[in-house]
């Protein structure tokens, strides 16, 4: 029997998930965008270790973020936010494998949970800002480290911590009904 992706309350968490993603990004847009960014809404790149609807949730977070925020235009609503989506997926497999591995209780797998966002983003990033401002037409790899860096900060230095606390209370706010 195939089991049901797309069930209300799939729909509600992805929901939830997007509006929170974007209620961050708009609280602190000052820091939100650009090559020197630490878009606080990247802490919930873990998401996709407890919910597939985190999947989508983040990608149509920042969907909804780069159209109304993003000073870099439809680059950046079409390719960032695609790069959330394989990043979130990739997280997403993360979590799979580790668990197939038998890392059920993501000892080991929690440690890498957010490296799709920092790689992922940092190579799109920088592409889609020199694509925006000449003066880093030459300097892809010092950009793409910079959005890195601010991708570390929100990911592991905000994110894993609160991966712990989610996980403290993951049968309560994850459980399936």
């Amino acid at each position: 029997m195939m089991k049901r992706i797309f069930t209300p309350r799939f729909i509600a968490e992805a929901g939830i998930i997007a509006a929170l993603y974007f209620a961050l990004t708009m609280a602190a847009q000052p820091i939100s965008f650009g090559p020197l960014q630490v878009r606080i809404s990247e802490a919930l790149c873990i998401l996709p270790f407890f919910t597939p609807a985190a999947i989508p949730g983040l990608f149509i977070g920042v969907v909804l973020s780069n159209l109304v925020g993003s000073p870099l235009g439809p680059y950046d609503i079409v390719f960032g936010s695609l790069a959330t989506l394989v990043a979130a997926a990739m997280t997403y497999g993360i979590f799979r494998f580790g668990k197939k591995c038998g890392d059920a209780d993501a000892k080991v797998s929690r440690w890498f949970l957010p490296l799709p966002a920092v790689v992922v983003n940092a190579f799109v990033v920088a592409a889609i800002l020199q694509h925006y401002i000449p003066e880093l037409a030459n300097a892809y790899w010092v950009t793409a480290g910079y959005v890195a860096a601010g991708q570390v900060i929100a990911c592991y230095v905000l994110g894993i911590p609160l991966f712990f606390l989610l996980n403290k209370h993951k049968n309560t706010l994850f459980r399936r009904i």
